[in-house]
């Protein structure tokens, strides 16, 4: 809202409030804060329960999926009943599935909390995007923007760090008292938030909401499961096979091809006049879809260092996830201090200049890491790295996020918000499950060219170790695998130093091609808005296709 200057005969924007975006803030912390106190807790749950690993990480996989799937439908539902009814409903259950976890008598309830907070939290995505653009205009609006993005990395690391005290000291439970805590102070601060009401007239495309949902399914399933089921052939792991082919692949192809058909489907109800479950007109100018691609790729590159480096170092070094938090705290701070920060450079640089410059920022930091890294993550040159990665990061997850909100008028929030959700967690699944089939290709053919070029180790030797199930996997275990072969000291010894060897040629390898993937995105980036907020924007044809 703003109002007119009499005396200088200029508009003035009205600064509202904080306190209704402190709640704001908090439900961005409450579902992020819940997502990565799960990974802390699974150790505790697999000890209480009873039951394989596998099957407490369906709490993970199940409200992902929730999320994706349903975060549309969440959208429209936000825009029939009203943004700020049906954020506090939603907020209550997140609080019922918190309750959920914490009195879970069996892993089927921790399951089933997960479903509930998965199916919440694909309203509140929405709801935090519309909710921001009716409260915040301006200035205030990209702050606002911007605290989300800090948000998310603030409450990542305060959840290991918390959830990992608590673990060990009191049980896995406490970790969603925290939560429950939350959701609690985010329904106390929601009747703060002012909102249109809603509009009964709007119906829910069922069949777009299917068929969107089937297609996140499908591709977050075949994406996350790449590694287990097999790339193109069954492994034993997957749970059918099709002529011997692997069902991740036939997922993916099968989720394209829905999703195709939904963008089919979505294009046909409109032209009939009839109300979407998305409106495309978000997508329509190509410094709108460029945000999209940009936001896909900045987040799939970081679900990749988010996995390459625990990766590295709790399974390949046998370090504690104490330890991976304080490796990853450089990168972690630096998003978080960027993402705040980076909307004062708005006055002064374009999009177009902040997100080409911010994608450079991530390609140089990924290069410079494959160059320097070693055994040892606590490096000063590793340090930087991670510092330059994190600038890039932080500025370009604010920066296109603020791009889709500012360009569209506030009654179609809700859809940029959605599109947000959906892009955000399919790009964190193809990033996670395409950065580890390809660090474990990567690690088969280096250990076997270097088992066959190396002297020390002969071919009966060879014949007793499986080179067909090759993954990362720490000296100790190495070690205890080759001590059930006929091989000496020495060949051990051998053998651990090729899997060292090994290990840090892939990573670098794995790096250096995520560096790539980062530089591509330079093309994208040049095509977000040429113009800063609050000038004309240029006619040329690129904004008007």
């Amino acid at each position: 809202m703003s109002r007119t200057d009499a005396a200088a005969g200029t508009t003035v924007e009205e600064r509202r409030s904080w306190v209704p975006m402190v709640g704001l803030f908090l439900a961005q912390v409450l579902m992020s804060f819940n997502v990565a106190a799960l990974p802390v807790s699974l150790g505790g749950m697999v000890e209480e329960f009873g039951v394989p690993p596998t099957v407490v990480s369906s709490t993970i996989v199940v409200y992902g999926l929730a999320v994706a799937a349903l975060v549309m439908t969440g959208a429209k539902l936000g825009q029939r009943i009203g943004w700020v009814v049906v954020f506090r409903v939603v907020v209550a259950t997140f609080a019922a599935s918190a309750l959920m976890m914490i009195f879970s008598p069996t892993v089927g309830w921790a399951i089933a909390g997960q479903a509930v907070a998965g199916a919440s939290a694909a309203i509140i995505v929405p709801a935090l995007v519309a909710l921001i653009a009716e409260n915040y205009h301006g200035a205030q609006q990209a702050t606002a923007i911007g605290s989300l993005g800090s948000a998310r990395a603030i409450s990542g690391v305060s959840a290991f760090f918390i959830g990992g005290a608590l673990g060990t000291l009191v049980g896995w439970r406490p970790v969603f008292g925290i939560v429950l805590a939350l959701a609690v102070a985010v329904f106390v601060f929601s009747f703060r938030l002012r909102s249109d009401r809603g509009d009964p007239g709007i119906r829910i495309d069922l069949v777009a909401a299917v068929l969107i949902g089937a297609a996140i399914v499908l591709l977050t399933l075949g994406f996350n499961n790449l590694n287990a089921w097999g790339l193109l052939y069954a492994t034993p792991e997957a749970p059918f096979s099709v002529l011997g082919v692997s069902p991740a692949p036939l997922f993916v192809v099968v989720g394209v091809v829905l999703g195709q058909t939904f963008f089919w489907w979505t294009r046909r109800r409109a032209a009939a006049g009839k109300v979407p479950l998305v409106d495309l007109s978000v997508l329509g100018a190509s410094s709108e879809r460029a945000a999209v691609y940009a936001m896909f790729i900045v987040v799939a590159l970081e679900a990749a260092l988010n996995f390459t480096v625990p990766l590295y170092i709790q399974i390949v070094q046998g370090r504690t996830p104490f330890d991976t938090a304080l490796a990853m705290m450089p990168f972690n701070l630096t998003v978080f201090v960027t993402a705040t920060l980076v909307v004062r450079f708005y006055g002064r640089f374009s999009p177009r200049v902040i997100g080409v410059f911010g994608f450079v920022l991530t390609t140089v930091g990924l290069a410079w890491l494959a160059l320097v890294v070693t055994n040892n993550w606590e490096t000063l040159p590793t340090i930087l790295g991670l510092f330059v990665f994190g600038v890039g990061q932080g500025a370009l997850v604010t920066l296109v996020f603020n791009v889709l909100v500012t360009s569209v008028p506030k009654t179609l929030a809700g859809d940029v918000g959605s599109i947000r959700g959906t892009t955000q967690n399919l790009a964190s699944a193809v990033g996670t499950a395409v950065v580890g089939a390809m660090l474990v290709t990567i690690l088969g053919i280096s250990v076997g060219r270097t088992v066959v070029e190396h002297p020390e180790l002969p071919p009966s030797l060879v014949a007793q170790v499986d080179l067909d199930s090759v993954n990362f996997v720490s000296n100790d275990d190495l070690r205890e695998v080759l001590a059930a072969t006929d091989a000496s000291t020495a060949q051990v010894d051998a053998a651990v130093a090729l899997n060292e060897q090994s290990r840090l040629d892939t990573l670098r390898i794995g790096l250096l091609v995520l560096a790539a993937i980062s530089a591509t995105a330079i093309l994208p980036a040049s095509r977000l808005p040429g113009y800063r907020p609050g000038e004309i924007p240029d006619p040329s044809p690129e904004d008007t296709e």
